[in-house]
């Protein structure tokens, strides 16, 4: 398998009719099926999510713009990655050269790394609106949107390593799509390959981890904070809210985690043989990871759901509730947890005649 991965990556077009295919047609067949249904579903639902936001502006809130940014890297990685595996499992070989299947490899690299970053800073923004003090940090649009371009530039620079000679992308599985060669022995790819899963993979995750266990007991804390003051808490809005974020965040790993352990496993255990079809499948699964994130905005949320059914119908929707500027009411991710700061709870005040 890894000469043939070395002659697809030296090579700058290849004959499909002339290259061995390691899978049976109907194998092949189903994988660029599976990518295709990928495809409409990713391109169809991040698009739409991009348009709700571009056509309500008051949606521009400093948590939505995370959101948007999520969606944009969702898109551009269902375009460059399950778009290009349904056409190359369609014929059974990626066929578009070295050069394509640098980009390709690049590309799925990049956006996915921005993804995951993207969930992390959500995670962190939520950390310290929960669990910290708001006087010393105060979320705004332009913090967070710094914070995006911060994670882009931090993931691109993980991503031309290998453009550059640190390591290098090619063939992979079943040779219709393209990645890191994690099966590269030399001493330059251990020295991406190690560095790259810890700082890409395993501080991102316990970041997630981390943030996620804190906000978990500060909610359920304060909540028993307020009601011991005669308050109200929101342990139903926190819960939705935690629930669909938690589901965003599982979801991501549900599809990168398999991914992970057999690149990590194909580095420390280099006599390990697998079979090119079983290496396939954690790559193919990575790919659907865009698709997930704005089903779970659509199931999540009512007022989302409605505004983009207003979208899709041209108008000839109208959703039942005002859209109001009011950050409040069009907060689409997290609308209560700002409200549980220790600095703002407050006993419910007494019903009057």
């Amino acid at each position: 398998m890894n000469q043939r991965a070395e002659d697809i990556t030296e090579e700058t077009s290849v004959d499909v009719s002339t290259v061995p295919a390691l899978m049976s047609p109907l194998g092949y067949g189903l994988l660029a099926f599976w990518m295709l249904i990928v495809t409409i579903l990713s391109v169809f639902c991040n698009s739409l999510v991009i348009a709700v936001m571009l056509k309500n502006r008051q949606l521009f809130l400093p948590t939505n713009i995370l959101i948007m940014g999520l969606a944009v890297s969702d898109l551009l990685m269902t375009l460059c990655g399950s778009a290009v595996g349904t056409v190359t499992n369609y014929y059974g070989q990626f066929f578009m050269g070295r050069e394509l299947c640098v980009f390709q490899g690049f590309a799925v690299n990049y956006f996915g790394l921005v993804s995951l970053c993207t969930l992390t800073l959500m995670a962190y923004e939520r950390y310290y609106i929960i669990c910290k003090s708001m006087g010393a940090f105060k979320i705004t649009l332009r913090r967070n949107a710094k914070g995006l371009l911060l994670v882009w530039f931090y993931c691109l620079f993980w991503a031309t390593g290998p453009l550059i000679g640190w390591g290098s992308y090619g063939p992979e599985g079943v040779q219709t799509s393209c990645s890191l060669a994690w099966q590269e022995r030399t001493w330059a790819s251990y020295s991406f390959l190690l560095p790259y899963w810890f700082f890409c993979f395993l501080l991102p995750t316990w970041l997630i981890i981390y943030c996620y266990y804190h906000i978990l007991t500060s909610i359920k804390r304060l909540n028993q904070s307020v009601e011991s003051q005669g308050g109200k808490s929101r342990q139903k809005e926190d819960k939705h809210a935690m629930c669909m974020v938690a589901a965003m965040i599982g979801s991501f790993f549900f599809c990168w985690l398999p991914y992970a352990l057999v690149s990590m496993l194909v580095i420390l255990v280099p006599d390990m043989s697998i079979s090119p079809a079983l290496a396939s499948m954690p790559a193919h699964l990575a790919k659907t990871s865009p698709a997930y994130n704005p089903v779970i905005f659509f199931l999540a949320k009512k007022k989302f759901r409605d505004m983009a059914l207003e979208i899709i119908s041209c108008g000839c929707y109208r959703p039942a509730f005002p859209i109001s500027s009011s950050s409040e009411e069009v907060e689409i991710v997290e609308s209560g947890s700002k409200q549980l700061s220790p600095n703002t709870i407050q006993p419910e005040p007494a019903l009057t005649n």
